[in-house]
C-alpha cells in the first residue's frame, strides 16, 4: 500500500501543516511519498526528504508548478494517483482548492477534515461544527482525503528519503496575477504554540492593542472571534473558528469571547484553554481550563504588567 503526501510551500519552506500530513499518512501505514510540486523548490525537498516515515519525495520542479495553481497541481497527482492507494493533503485553502478536483477527475468521493485515522479504509471526521464525530468508511479504490493537522503532530525530521525527479510539466489555463501576503513579526496563527485572541468585548479594534501586547510578550499569535472580524475590529485572516482557521496551539488565550460554537470548534482542540470573561455564564466557560470572570480592560493589562 503507498500514500501520496502532497505538499503546501511557499517554493521556500515547507509547511508545518505538511509534516502533521506525514504523520497522518504514518497511522495508515504503507509506503508515504511525498510531491513537492513547484520551481527552484530544492529547500523544500530537502526538508521534505528529512520527514520521518518518508520513503520517497517526487519532485516537479518546473516554472508551471511555480503558483502551484489547483487547476495543473491535481492534474499531475492524477496521472501519479495510478500508483497510489490514498492522496493525502492538509485541509487548508491549498488542500481543499486541490484535492476536490482530484476526487472529481478520480471519479470518487473526498473525505474532509479527517481528524483521526481508524484504519487503512476507516476514518474520522467532525460534522455539525464539531458537535459530533463521524466514523466513515470508505469503499473506493483510491481514498482521497484532506487531514486536519492540527488533530495530529507533526513528523520529526530524522529521515532521509529517496528523491525521484518527474519530468510531468503540465501547463494550466488560468495565469498567476499576484498575491498580498500579511507580513506580521508574530507566529503564524495556524501553526502558533501560544494564542491570544479577542471578540466582540473587545469593543473596538484600537483595543486591541493590549492583546497585542500581551501576545508580543508571550511570542504568541494574535487571533479573532468572527463577532470581532464582522465588526471590523481586526482583518479576516485573524479570524479562528468554523469559517476560519482551526487551530490547536499549546495555549490559547480568549479574551472578551463569549464562545459560540463556531468558534469552539476552530479552538476547542487547544492544550490550555484560558478564558477572560466577565460574564460567568459565557459558553466558553465550559471548555476553558482556566477561567477568569473579569472585566478584560482591567484584567489584561494587569498580565500585561506581569509578564
Amino acid at each position: 500500500m503507498a500514500i501520496l503526501v502532497l505538499a503546501e510551500h511557499d517554493n521556500v519552506s515547507l509547511k508545518t501543516d505538511t509534516a502533521k500530513v506525514v504523520s497522518a499518512a504514518t497511522a495508515i501505514g504503507g509506503d508515504v511519498h511525498v510531491l513537492v510540486a513547484g520551481h527552484d523548490c530544492a529547500a523544500v525537498v530537502t526538508a521534505a526528504q528529512s520527514l520521518a516515515g518518508v520513503s520517497k519525495v517526487l519532485v516537479a520542479d518546473s516554472a508551471e508548478y511555480s503558483a502551484q495553481l489547483a487547476e495543473n497541481v491535481s492534474k499531475l497527482v492524477v496521472e501519479l494517483a495510478a500508483d497510489y492507494d490514498h492522496v493525502l493533503a492538509a485541509a487548508t485553502s491549498v488542500g481543499k482548492d486541490t484535492l476536490p478536483r482530484v476526487a472529481a477527475l478520480l471519479d470518487v468521493s473526498q473525505i474532509s477534515e479527517v481528524i483521526e485515522v481508524v484504519s487503512s479504509d476507516t476514518f474520522v471526521r467532525p460534522i455539525y461544527a464539531g458537535n459530533a464525530l463521524a466514523t466513515v468508511q470508505s469503499l473506493d479504490a483510491k481514498k482521497v482525503m484532506t487531514v486536519r493537522s492540527s488533530a495530529f503532530d507533526a513528523a520529526a525530521s530524522t529521515g532521509s528519503a529517496e528523491v525521484v525527479n518527474l519530468t510531468q510539466a503540465i501547463a494550466a489555463r488560468t495565469e498567476f496575477v499576484s498575491q498580498a501576503l500579511t507580513e506580521s513579526a508574530r507566529p503564524e496563527l495556524g501553526n502558533a504554540g501560544i494564542i491570544v485572541s479577542g471578540g466582540r468585548g473587545m469593543g473596538s479594534g484600537e483595543n486591541f492593542a493590549i492583546l497585542e501586547q500581551l501576545a508580543d510578550k508571550l511570542g504568541a499569535a494574535v487571533g479573532a472571534s468572527r463577532a470581532a472580524v464582522d465588526a471590523g475590529f481586526v482583518p479576516n485572516d485573524l479570524q479562528v473558528g468554523q469559517t476560519g482557521k482551526i487551530v490547536a496551539p499549546d495555549l490559547y488565550i480568549a479574551v472578551g469571547i463569549s464562545g459560540a460554537i463556531q468558534h469552539l470548534a476552530g479552538m476547542k482542540d487547544s492544550k490550555v484553554i484560558v478564558a477572560i470573561n466577565k460574564d460567568p455564564e459565557a459558553p466558553i466557560f465550559q471548555v476553558a481550563d482556566y477561567g477568569l470572570v473579569a472585566d478584560l480592560f482591567e484584567a489584561v493589562p494587569a498580565l500585561n504588567g506581569l509578564v
